[in-house]
């Protein structure tokens, strides 16, 4: 792309703005954040991965084999940003959920004085204990994250056109072996039917993410959405992390003729009822959010790790019960485990925080994690 070169420093001048290149490895080992001033006086700072709110950006990313030394640059890097005036703004590119984060990052924005006071990575007494702490109990990260450095560095032609065929009943049936099929729709739609092997991963923010995350990088695929459904949104999502090759959309599968697949799905009261019985439970949250207690006899396995794998522990003899947060994750689970003989119950609408006070209003109690449950 045609640029202009910034330097560490180097103020790009704009009348009564100016712009600061300041050069903050650790994230990345060209990582730049850029102040802004207005009339001379220090006024904002777009901290990128670097100072967060809260946390700070995380060095593993490239490898552990380059984390060591990018996290103790990452240390300097934040504090040189801590120097600047308690007034300037915040303005980092990672906020709350970002996979991109050391520890659990707050909101999105904030002020240079407010994250003295209360960033924890701000607090560390020298680098060695700031790097310890800020590569332990790292959360796992998308495996598409792989390809994007890559992909950036190659510089892809924008996109601004985001369409693809719909596809009739016979032309799919034309391509199917050819393409993973992922439905879109809303999670109960897709337990209540969808086409067998089929991946259930709902349209919101982070579909991208989550397609990325499953499924191989760039495989063929074919989404099935409802009508009302922004075809345009979940197209440009793929599009953002290098999954180009969408071959079509299907969004009038109720009518089909093919025969469609199903699961059930259950909330709170009586997900609650079959834990008290014994029944075989998959909590599919990340590692980080077990720690604070997870179900009665469950099997622990993150909801990436199912799909790659079945956890070890479970039988496909009785139904698996699969929860998480609000559904979503134990909905793409279910779908990996459906396709390998396996009967799934899920939990929609609510996750193990739901069933574990119901479990405490019926007199039951809730298991702690412990490293053996882990798979």
């Amino acid at each position: 792309f045609r640029h202009r070169p910034a330097f560490h420093h180097e103020d790009i001048n704009g009348g009564p703005l100016v712009v600061r290149p300041i050069h903050t490895p650790g994230h990345t080992p060209e990582h730049t954040s850029y102040l802004i001033l207005v009339d001379g006086e220090p006024y904002a700072l777009f901290s990128g991965g670097s100072l967060l709110v809260g946390s700070a950006g995380r060095s593993d990313l490239l490898g552990m084999e380059r984390a060591d030394t990018l996290v103790r640059l990452q240390y300097s890097s934040v504090r040189r940003l801590a120097q600047l005036p308690d007034d300037v703004g915040l303005y980092p590119t990672h906020g709350s959920g970002s996979f991109c984060t050391a520890s659990s990052a707050g909101g999105y924005t904030s002020t240079i004085g407010a994250e003295k006071r209360t960033n924890p990575v701000l607090s560390y007494p020298d680098e060695d204990s700031f790097a310890a702490a800020q590569l332990s109990n790292l959360v796992p990260y998308p495996t598409y994250y792989q390809h994007m450095g890559p992909s950036n560095l190659l510089g892809p032609p924008a996109v601004t056109q985001f369409s693809v065929p719909s596809l009739s009943e016979d032309e799919f049936r034309r391509i199917a072996e050819e393409v993973i099929v992922v439905d879109a729709r809303p999670k109960a739609e897709f337990a209540a039917g969808h086409l067998p092997d089929s991946f259930g991963i709902e349209l919101r923010n982070d579909f991208g993410v989550w397609v990325g995350w499953v499924l191989p990088f760039n495989a063929p695929l074919v989404l099935v959405m409802n009508p009302d459904q922004d075809v345009e949104e979940a197209l440009r999502q793929l599009v953002r992390i290098g999954f180009e090759n969408v071959r079509g959309v299907v969004t009038d599968l109720p009518h089909w003729q093919q025969p469609l697949t199903s699961f059930r799905s259950v909330g709170v009261e009586e997900f609650a009822q079959a834990v008290g019985s014994g029944a075989q439970v998959l909590d599919v949250r990340a590692p980080n959010e077990w720690e604070a207690g997870t179900l009665p006899g469950a099997v622990l396995s993150y909801t990436p790790d199912v799909v790659e794998s079945t956890p070890e522990g479970l039988t496909p003899e009785e139904p698996v019960w699969i929860a998480c947060e609000s559904g979503y994750r134990a909905t793409i689970a279910a779908s990996a485990l459906e396709q390998r003989g396996f009967d799934p119950v899920v939990l929609l609408g609510a996750g193990i925080p739901d069933i574990r006070r119901r479990l405490a209003d019926l007199g039951l109690e809730a298991d702690s994690t412990s490293p053996a449950e882990i798979s």
